[in-house]
């Protein structure tokens, strides 16, 4: 029984994890209708500027915090604004998007790699307490922090996105842009908004993960391939599904790796989403098949 909670748990976490990466494609995908491939690299640069504002610069971590979530929250809009709206304003069909964000991806992986070298680097602890025990269970601090900040976190977007005005011109921003300009909807600053949100959202996860799994530059490409195939599974543009997709691999991965062989881990993530894709690929929470990417 002791096992079975210890794997519960840890696979909770570990699906709070790649829920709230989840939560970025979804929330992106909702409010500007566009898929992006970047996601999981914000995390890594949320780490690396938490190294940065925390270790070199020796701020304060709340301090840190604020700071990595103004960067990131900046570069995500300059990424909107500066290749996704200009590639927007060609005409050019959404696979050349996707393409884009996939190239964005690299791009900052190997200026990570050009600033801070290819050795992975120790993130300190965030926390006082470095470890918490609940239910018996002993993780550390940052792990149920980082589960705790993913229902949060989608709690909040559900109800931005569905019970505020500016979540609603979001998503008719996404729906029909023409429609919504004349209603007098600002598209582009809600799109930009958006993929800045989407951006911190990770960088905060990135600070979170750095003290668990160290830094390195293939640190969130790596969660984030996980956290796209939680969001299919629960289905695309969905926060509850980002969620509750993210939670399924976390414990299917967990609990193979325990019951199992650890060998499957990483395949289990995949193999899961091609038989959404063929047997539900709306996911659960029913989600509109993306379209034309």
């Amino acid at each position: 029984m002791q096992m079975f909670l210890t794997l519960l748990v840890n696979g909770l976490i570990i699906g709070g994890i790649y829920g709230l990466i989840a939560l970025g494609y979804s929330l992106i995908y909702r409010a500007s209708g566009l898929m992006s491939f970047v996601q999981g690299d914000m995390v890594t640069v949320g780490a690396y500027l938490g190294i940065t504002f925390y270790v070199v610069l020796n701020l304060p971590i709340l301090v840190s915090l604020i700071l990595t979530f103004a960067c990131s929250f900046l570069l995500g809009m300059i990424l909107e604004k500066g290749v996704i709206r200009n590639l927007l304003k060609k005409n050019v069909m959404p696979i050349y998007v996707v393409l884009s964000t996939i190239a964005i991806s690299y791009i900052i992986q190997n200026t990570a790699q050009a600033f801070y070298g290819s050795t992975a680097q120790t993130f300190p602890q965030v926390f006082s307490k470095p470890t918490l025990t609940i239910f018996g269970i002993t993780a550390q601090t940052e792990a149920y922090v980082c589960l705790l900040l993913s229902v949060v976190m989608m709690v909040v977007l559900h109800f931005f996105m569905t019970k505020t005005r500016f979540g609603t011109a979001m998503r008719s921003s996404a729906m029909d842009p023409l429609a919504a300009e004349s209603c007098g909807i600002n598209t582009s600053l809600s799109t930009g908004i958006t993929w800045g949100l989407a951006a911190s959202i990770a960088a905060l996860a990135g600070m979170m993960l750095g003290p668990m799994y160290g830094v390195y530059t293939t640190l969130g490409s790596t969660i984030g391939r996980k956290g796209f195939a939680g969001a299919v599974v629960g289905g695309y543009g969905n926060m509850y599904g980002a969620m509750v997709g993210g939670m399924i691999l976390g414990l299917a991965e967990t609990f193979v790796s325990g019951y199992v062989d650890a060998t499957y881990r990483n395949q289990l993530a995949y193999i899961i989403l091609i038989l959404f894709l063929f047997i539900k690929p709306t996911g659960i929470f029913n989600e509109k098949a993306i379209q034309d990417v």
